[in-house]
């Protein structure tokens, strides 16, 4: 199976949308409607037929919502979209504002207006999204709205179909535990909290426990669909029987019943008790239905979340094999780069991708790249276009962020790349950086620790000279599934942490960012594992292990800046990357690769 290809929307945003929006609202007797950039599942990629926000406004980033009203419109996104919604959204239709510092609660208090009426699809929203709307509305004198059917689709004349590939089974030999055990396990779990049974609406969830993998969204080998979890260990599965064959019906087996999604609301409904949902990701007509239906609605965590953060040992053993492979795809990459009088952001893309291609197991990529030259890498989010692509010069700083899926793992790094000789302040930059790398990835911590808590790890080198990047050090990663995977994380914000445990796989992304001139990270993906306790010791300790196998930048590397400690790990990790990949690799990359690993004793 490949991996899905992006979506994107076919022809431009205009006012012909907008105003066709706003005639079938006021056929509605709507005020004005509420667009998300969001699908059912509240997940990361959408498809083409859920991609509304960009097709009404033509807003392509991951992260926004658009209110349009009877005479104003305003599109809200978060920092990191401050300069791309400018360059693809009309102004001129759409007030742009910044999600946190003019938030859209505080526009409809101004713009709603007295006895207005706010329509909401309620499959696109959470309940606590859609409390926060309702309370927005009350605050104003107007009233929230749900609607049967999302007014955009309506006036939405060529919009696409859902996806409906083929869904495949997982085999046990890289998921590690078979379908049957996990459910036996998640029963135990929910009788042990006197749960009658959980509504799973993370396509993720669902893809871990089944042990099965689909192509409906780019990035990410989700199949598409909802299931409901019994007490008893058996599923409820609604997803399109298109998607199934025999082979995945019988992967599949008695305890899970295949379903249409038409069913999912009905069976929703049909239960009764208590009801897990999970609060960050159920859609507000859920939770609705589960009430409606006389069922108790236990607002909580996705009980499948933790048990699938923490890899087993198949898993763990999968993504060391799939970093190995995609070491040597980096190496042969960088040692070609290496070569080259003659680039540019996008055509160095194209070529790490055909490296990547090259892989047993390869799936696909499992974000898009990021390549940023020069100014362009100090955009954290950024992702070259043919009008923003720049060419690699001398002088400039090469930031390039980007990850795979394989059958067996999913794998994100960044390296930051020296074009030419660094100045003296990017060394420093970068050195500064490096050590908070280091420090994250020699951690030893006790059990029950946060990523919150160890995040000032990753930061206290900067912060010394004043520094700092606004970005968190860590999210989790799946396995064969998600390169952004909850609950694991290391981060400044500490709301909702939860304890590393052994298994989770976190990335180690230190970064900084001057605006205008360059911008620096560098990124592993360690797995959390459990350490020996010393002598007098009284508490159960971990650590981290580092599975990606990429070298860095040894130019960019002051040493004089690094303590004996550091240096230590700068090289043993050097020679571990050149022990695992030389053998792999052919002659000229291998030569690279011997230059680029030696001991940073040695100079350049």
């Amino acid at each position: 199976m490949s991996m899905a290809p992006e979506e994107m929307i076919a022809g431009p945003a205009g006012s012909e949308r907008v105003q066709a929006l706003r005639a079938e609202l006021a056929a509605r007797g709507l005020t004005g409607f509420v667009v998300p950039r969001a699908d059912e599942h509240q997940g990361e990629y959408v498809p083409a037929s859920a991609q509304r926000l960009a097709w009404l406004t033509g807003f392509t980033g991951s992260a926004g919502m658009a209110v349009v009203l009877a005479e104003r419109a305003a599109i809200f996104v978060d920092g990191r979209y401050t300069l791309q919604v400018g360059h693809e959204v009309d102004g001129a239709l759409f007030e742009i504002r910044h999600m946190v510092d003019q938030p859209m609660t505080r526009w409809l208090d101004e713009a709603l207006g007295q006895g207005g009426r706010l329509g909401f699809d309620p499959w696109l929203h959470t309940a606590d999204q859609a409390e926060a709307l309702r309370l927005v509305c009350e605050r104003a004198g107007a009233e929230l709205v749900r609607c049967a059917t999302n007014p955009v689709d309506t006036v939405w004349h060529d919009r696409p179909p859902p996806p409906c590939r083929p869904v495949v089974a997982q085999p046990l030999a890289f998921a590690g535990r078979s379908s049957a055990e996990k459910r036996l396990a998640l029963s135990d779990s929910l009788r042990a909290e006197r749960l009658d049974g959980a509504v799973l609406s993370d396509p993720a969830s669902i893809a871990w426990l089944l042990n099965i993998r689909g192509d409906d969204v780019a990035y990410v080998p989700l199949p598409l669909s909802f299931a409901i979890l019994h007490a008893d260990g058996s599923v409820d599965l609604f997803m399109e029987r298109a998607k199934t064959d025999e082979a995945l019906v019988s992967h599949l087996g008695d305890g899970v019943r295949l379903a249409a999604p038409t069913d999912f609301l009905p069976g929703l409904g049909r239960l009764r008790g208590r009801i897990r949902v999970d609060k960050a990701t159920v859609p507000a007509v859920v939770a609705q239905a589960l009430r409606d239906g006389g069922a108790t609605v236990d607002m909580g965590i996705d009980p499948c979340a933790l048990p699938k953060a923490c890899k087993n040992t198949v898993e763990l053993a999968g993504s060391r094999a799939a970093h190995l492979r995609d070491g040597v795809a980096m190496v042969r990459f960088l040692a070609w780069l290496d070569g080259q009088e003659d680039m540019d952001e996008l055509r160095a893309t194209e070529r790490l991708y055909e490296f990547r291609a090259r892989g047993e197991r390869f799936r696909g990529l499992s974000f898009p790249t990021i390549a940023g030259a020069g100014p362009n890498g100090a955009i954290v989010h950024y992702r070259s276009t043919p009008a923003s692509n720049r060419r690699l010069r001398p002088g400039q700083l090469f930031l390039l962020d980007s990850g795979a899926q394989y059958q067996d793992g999913t794998t994100d790094v960044t390296r930051t790349i020296a074009l030419g000789t660094p100045s003296d302040e990017q060394r420093t930059h970068f050195t500064l950086v490096l050590k908070g790398h280091i420090a994250i990835a020699t951690a030893l911590f006790p059990e029950g620790t946060t990523g919150s808590q160890l995040d000032v790890l990753a930061r206290q080198a900067l912060w010394r000279h004043g520094l700092d990047y606004d970005h968190g050090t860590g999210h989790g990663v799946g396995s064969y599934l998600s390169v952004h995977e909850g609950p694991q994380r290391i981060s400044k914000v500490g709301t909702g942490a939860v304890p590393l445990r052994a298994g989770m796989i976190v990335s180690n992304e230190p970064g900084y960012y001057k605006t205008g001139a360059y911008g620096i990270r560098i990124e592993a993906l360690v797995a959390v594992e459990e350490r020996p306790v010393p002598a007098g010791g009284e508490r159960p300790l971990l650590g981290f292990e580092t599975l990606t196998l990429v070298p860095i930048d040894r130019s960019l590397v002051d040493v004089a800046l690094l303590d004996a400690t550091e240096r230590a790990w700068v090289d043993a990790y050097h020679a571990r990357v050149f022990n695992d990949i030389a053998p792999l690799v052919e002659d000229a990359a291998r030569l690279w690769l011997q230059k680029a690993t030696a001991p940073i004793s040695q100079g350049k």
